[in-house]
Parts: C-alpha cells; sequence; structure tokens
C-alpha cells in the first residue's frame, strides 16, 4: 500500500536551527533517502519552501484568482513529503517515524486512495 508521509514544522522552532544543527537535519535526510531506496520503499520525497514562496489558486464561475502565501495563520507549516509502499500501516509507522525532522516538528502519515475511472 502506498502511504504519504507530511513533514509539517512548526512556526516556534523554524529557523531557529543552527547551521550545523541544519547540516546534521538535511544529511541525516539523505540517508535516509538512500536507506529508503535500497530498501524499495522509496517512491518520491521533496523538501518544500517556506509558506511565504507559496501560491493558493482557486476556481470559482470559472475565474482563477491567485492568493500569495502564507495565506492562512497556522503554528505549523507543511515542509516536505515522503510517498512511500508498505505493506501495512504498522510498517509505515515505523517508517514514518524515523523520518529526520520528526524530531524537530511532526509528520502525518496518510494512506494514498488510488483512483481509478468507473466503468
Amino acid at each position: 500500500m502506498r502511504y504519504i508521509c507530511l513533514i509539517y514544522n512548526s512556526t516556534d522552532t523554524d529557523g531557529t536551527l543552527t547551521p550545523d544543527e541544519t547540516d546534521e537535519l538535511i544529511k541525516a535526510h539523505f540517508a535516509f533517502d538512500e536507506e529508503l531506496c535500497r530498501d524499495g520503499i522509496m517512491i518520491h520525497s521533496d523538501a518544500l519552501e517556506m509558506p511565504d514562496k507559496a501560491t493558493v489558486l482557486r476556481v470559482r464561475n470559472n475565474t482563477l484568482s491567485a492568493t500569495d502565501g502564507p495565506y492562512v495563520e497556522t503554528k505549523e507549516h507543511l515542509a516536505g513529503f515522503y510517498v512511500i509502499e508498505a505493506p501495512d500501516v504498522m510498517i509505515a509507522r515505523e517508517i514514518a517515524g524515523r523520518i529526520p525532522s520528526a524530531r524537530f516538528g511532526a509528520v502525518e502519515l496518510r494512506p494514498v486512495r488510488i483512483l481509478t475511472l468507473p466503468d
């Protein structure tokens, strides 16, 4: 089964890591990525830019509107994600719990819903 691991960083701690701590966290993510690839678990992962780089798009009455971020007041923001393959939720939880950023923020684990076209 496919799962997405959404990494959330707290606005209270975001940007407070020292350059050395940031470098160590990035190295830990690269090592974790290599492990997941080697074990055939990784489908994709990426870090995201800060919320002020986001744009929210909405279509209402066939009109597109765009709002530059950050667009909501929140204590946490989506910082990155992993898409993994795991045989069940318990193994997916164990994998998600090893994501290095979980030490500083939170990881939301959610099964991916594979959509198919109706007959």
